[in-house]
């Protein structure tokens, strides 16, 4: 095993991982965002502006461990009624569940990448819900401060966790779709 100090990545059984160590997201070059559908037939995608989390790269990346915490308030689409709705108590009813969080527990490797176990809670539920993530690798930034990345990817049944505001529509099916995708981009640096 060997760790470049210029890229902060390891040779882990023939996979590139970061080194061990804390990572703070680095929220202005970050995105976690959503995609569901809207009359069953298009997409409407979504994001959250405040977030904030960290990132324990264990020397058995197995046991790597995360801590996101969402701002629900800082939920954006584009449409400020829609926005407004998605504040809501209908949804996530951020006045009483300001955040949502994710802890991630337990690391499985794939076939093309990582499996990111771990608990979400919206509002006031919980449920395990798996990440599928990809390392994109590590570099040094033009100031010499290491960052990393990683893309993530997930999918939820809203209504699990209580968001079952919906309207039928008269041709069939309903105005907002169950299913809603989480694409997370991030990027890290080493805590201090």
């Amino acid at each position: 095993m060997t760790t470049s100090t210029t890229t902060a990545t390891r040779t882990w059984e023939g996979t590139t991982v970061p080194a061990p160590g804390t990572y703070t997201i680095d929220p202005a070059h970050s995105t976690v965002e959503f995609v569901a559908r809207h009359l069953m037939v298009s997409k409407v995608r979504g994001g959250f502006a405040r977030f904030d989390g960290t990132i324990t790269i264990a020397e058995h990346p197995e046991e790597s461990a995360l801590d996101v915490t969402i701002d629900t308030a800082s939920i954006t689409t584009g449409a400020n009624d829609r926005d407004a709705h998605l504040r809501s108590g209908d949804f996530l009813d951020a006045e009483q569940f300001p955040v949502m969080t994710y802890r991630g527990r337990k690391v499985e490797r794939t076939s093309g990448g990582w499996r990111v176990l771990g608990d979400l809670t919206i509002r006031d539920l919980t449920l395990p819900v798996p990440m599928d993530v990809e390392f994109l690798g590590a570099i040094a930034d033009p100031w010499g401060n290491t960052k990393s990345a990683f893309s993530a990817r997930a999918e939820i049944d809203r209504e699990a966790f209580g968001l079952t505001w919906n309207v039928a529509l008269e041709s069939g099916g309903v105005l907002v779709g169950k299913k809603v995708a989480i694409e997370i981009e991030v990027q890290l640096a080493p805590s201090a």
